[in-house]
């Protein structure tokens, strides 16, 4: 069983940055593959970033926050990151971190095992 936490949600003016950070329980952190998704109120929740557990660095993207956000992990830590940069108001929503077995970079909800209780992030104009 792994728990994950995030944090670093909160009130940001758009062109802000905020930093969220997941971090897990359990001795296996650096085996999993980690991923962001978000949801806005009304709307279903959407893929944001995801990264491989070991090797290779390979992070995916949704197009929408490509050039604005990073996705990193510090596998020491068990924790991975979102740096959110040159907010938007449409970034506005519920971030979620989640954690699938595999390792591997899955855009797909379905494909993690393991998800937090979400951090708000809201971004006004």
């Amino acid at each position: 069983q792994v728990q994950l936490v995030e944090s670093g949600g909160g009130l940001v003016q758009a062109g802000g940055s905020l930093r969220l950070s997941c971090a897990a329980s359990g001795r296996t952190f650096s085996s999993y593959g980690m991923g962001w998704f978000r949801q806005a109120p009304g709307k279903e929740r959407e893929f944001v970033a995801a990264i491989r557990s070991r090797g290779v660095i390979t992070t995916y993207y949704i197009d929408s926050v490509k050039g604005r956000f990073t996705i990193s992990r510090d596998n020491a830590k068990n924790t991975v990151y979102l740096q959110m940069n040159s907010l938007k108001p449409e970034d506005t929503a519920v971030y979620y971190c989640a954690a699938n077995i595999r390792g591997s970079v899955y855009s797909t909800s379905d494909l993690y095992d393991y998800w937090g209780q979400g951090t708000q992030v809201t971004v006004s104009s």
